[in-house]
């Protein structure tokens, strides 16, 4: 089966491993706003989705979510939720665009499009699972504006990981 090959099997983890740190640590720096994270740890996201594809880009998601969230302490906290479904959103857009338009959007607007589609997420399971009023919507455009300032940085350091580190995925 082609997603036990050899390779496959010691990259993703790798990604998981490298993602799930870089989130940890993340997570110890003070934040201004709740929602405003850089989000290095998606770069493990972005490099699952170029290097292998969904499947793969959405395991990297839940691993990095599921085990920083046990090093964290927030494992099933209103926080995981969020994440959980904010992470399924962006790698169905990252993965979405990537196959409907290949090489036409970089990695940046990739990045992009994910960090915007994670916000959209998280304000959905908000409204749905915690605050169930309409007014959670006007986050969105700050929102939005934060994502694509942290969606470019994630991006541009992804496209750089991308052009240097080739590993032989076959």
């Amino acid at each position: 089966m082609n997603c036990l090959k050899p390779r496959r099997i010691t990259i993703l983890p790798m990604l998981a491993a490298g993602g799930t740190v870089i989130f940890v640590f993340e997570s110890m720096i003070p934040q201004p706003l709740p929602w405003a994270k850089l989000g290095l740890s998606n770069i493990a996201i972005l490099l699952a989705i170029y290097y292998f594809g969904f499947w793969e880009g959405l395991t990297v998601s839940w691993l990095k979510v599921i085990i920083g969230g046990l090093f964290t302490g927030g494992l099933l906290s209103p926080a995981f939720a969020l994440g959980m479904t904010g992470g399924c959103l962006a790698v169905i857009a990252m993965t979405s665009l990537r196959a409907g338009f290949g090489d036409r959007f970089s990695p940046v607007g990739i990045s992009i499009a994910g960090a915007a589609a994670h916000s959209v997420g998280q304000l959905a399971a908000a409204n749905l699972l915690f605050i169930r009023q309409g007014f959670i919507w006007n986050l969105l455009p700050i929102m939005i504006l934060t994502s694509i300032f942290t969606g470019a940085v994630v991006g541009f350091i992804g496209r750089e990981v991308l052009e240097r580190w080739r590993p032989p995925v076959s």
